[in-house]
């Protein structure tokens, strides 16, 4: 069974840090496509970050293009978001994702992954 378990959510005060990882089981994802998503109250979902299979290629939403920074360690099946200098506007559940398709490029669209976590909150207080 494929799962995806994101951690490293809490509570932080506006200007600070967190590190998201988001751990697969169940299969590699080592020559996949995978991305972060989140959802504030009262939102649709929307695209945060996302990474090609090989790291080669990384995209942002423009509101948190040079503030957050999405990686991958292959070898331990995990990516990561470091999110820094967090604003309010970041508060909601950030999820994980990941495309079943092999040597799969950025993609930045929902209905790309198909594979979802079930998401950790990030509340950024001010």
């Amino acid at each position: 069974q494929v799962q995806l378990v994101e951690s490293g959510g809490g509570l932080v005060q506006a200007g600070g840090s967190l590190r998201l990882s988001c751990a697969a089981s169940g299969r590699t994802f080592s020559r996949n496509a995978m991305g972060w998503f989140r959802q504030a109250p009262g939102k649709e979902r929307e695209f945060v970050a996302a990474i090609s299979w090989g790291a080669a290629s990384t995209y942002y939403t423009d509101s948190v293009k040079g503030r957050f920074t999405i990686s991958r360690d292959n070898a331990k099946n995990t990516v990561y978001l470091q999110m820094n200098s967090l604003k309010v506007e970041d508060t909601a559940v950030y999820y994980c994702a990941a495309n079943s398709l092999t040597w799969s490029g950025i993609k930045y669209r929902s209905y790309e992954y198909d594979y979802w976590g079930q998401g950790t909150q990030v509340t950024v207080s001010s």
